[in-house]
């Protein structure tokens, strides 16, 4: 008796983002320190504003630079090494320094002319109102 086997067809194919990162990841080419560099940020909307968070400790606000064009929110900036240690003998080094860009498709149009920045405790906190066709709205029902 003979028994059948169900196959999957793409089973063992891989996406183009996996291939990408693969031929990247085992390159001799390392990415630049900017990307390397993968600061948190956390996004949510209400009803009203689109919020954008970024932890960005070290950095002075005078040098981060927030653009929008189109939906797409880029924040740049440098984060800038203290003073060298004339006598280097570290145990670890961990922080990382040097040039960073982030950038994120924001979920909905905002109000690029009205959006703040604000900068407390080593967080950018970006608040960005929508726009007025993004924001969420009730339909009244009539009954007959």
């Amino acid at each position: 008796m003979s028994s059948l086997m169900r196959r999957e067809p793409f089973e063992g194919a891989v996406s183009l983002q996996k291939a990408m990162d693969r031929l990247f990841g085992e390159s001799l080419v390392r990415p630049s320190l900017a990307q390397d560099m993968n600061l948190a940020l956390d996004m949510y909307e209400t009803d009203e504003n689109i919020v954008v968070k970024l932890a960005v400790s070290g950095v002075k606000p005078e040098d981060i630079e927030v653009t929008v064009v189109g939906d797409t929110l880029t924040i740049k900036g440098e984060i800038k090494a203290e003073g060298e240690v004339q006598e280097r003998s570290y145990h670890l080094r961990e922080r990382r320094y040097g040039k960073f860009t982030r950038s994120v498709t924001l979920p909905t149009p905002v109000q690029v002319d009205k959006t703040t920045a604000e900068f407390e405790n080593g967080i950018l906190t970006l608040t960005a109102p929508k726009r007025e066709e993004a924001k969420p709205r009730t339909v009244e029902i009539k009954a007959r």
